[in-house]
């Protein structure tokens, strides 16, 4: 009787809750086991229904997949907009997207990997909405590189989409062998090498605020870095 009641109960679950729960159990499926060994009886079992409830909202487990990427991107893009918001200067600008990239790479490296070498290759990427996700995620180096270019401190002569193109590519290529499971990277030390890189190759002028900025930042970084060390120590002594 109890177990009849539970069931009458998870039936009535709305549709956006359903799906909420089957997203999140695909998104660590997928994770811990990869897009082929995945299987939608998996994902059914950890969300805590039958695998037929799956299928009334999904077309298949692809279609999942792709959902899945796309709530990420959409998650990841809401909160880059609003820190970024709050960012002050064109070198730490740079650095804020190159770090976020590396700090999403990092904390979601199986989602990473899914996105590089199941979704992209697709040949009917261009026609999706992951790909639009994907413009707007990468866009914000565009715009900075633009407004830089605007303002005379870059300058005017390089393909904004092409900066764009190199500081991702160059940052998929770094981080690869992390992905493979055959490697690390220290993502401060990269993030300012690949600004640095950036900045350098397209400022116009030496600017004495930007280098006050940059001195700022990786005093900040440093900071931080000491403080979560001091937290570690003082859990451990607990």
């Amino acid at each position: 009787m109890a177990s009849s009641s539970r069931k009458r109960v998870v039936n009535r679950l709305p549709a956006e809750r359903r799906i909420s729960d089957i997203m999140r159990a695909a998104r660590t499926v997928f994770a811990e086991k990869g897009y082929h060994d995945a299987l939608i009886s998996d994902i059914a079992e950890r969300a805590g229904m039958v695998e037929g409830n799956i299928y009334r909202f999904f077309t298949n487990k692809r279609d999942l997949l792709v959902r899945v990427v796309e709530d990420w991107f959409e998650e990841i893009i809401v909160n880059d907009d609003e820190q970024f918001a709050g960012i002050r200067g064109v070198w730490n600008r740079i650095r804020f997207v190159v770090h976020q990239h590396l700090v999403t790479i990092r904390r979601e490296p199986s989602l990473s990997r899914l996105f590089f070498q199941e979704l992209r290759s697709d040949p009917a990427y261009r026609q999706t909405r992951l790909f639009e996700l994907n413009q707007i995620y990468t866009h914000r180096m565009i715009d900075i590189v633009r407004e830089a270019a605007a303002s005379g401190e870059f300058r005017t002569d390089l393909s904004p989409a092409l900066v764009r193109d190199m500081v991702y590519g160059c940052i998929e290529h770094h981080t690869w062998a992390f992905l493979r499971n055959e490697g690390e990277f220290d993502i401060d030390q990269t993030a300012d090498s690949v600004t640095e890189i950036v900045y350098n190759g397209l400022v116009t002028r030496h600017d004495a605020t930007r280098e006050f900025d940059v001195a700022l930042t990786r005093l900040e970084n440093i900071a931080n870095r000491l403080e979560t060390k001091i937290h570690l120590k003082d859990a451990i002594n607990k």
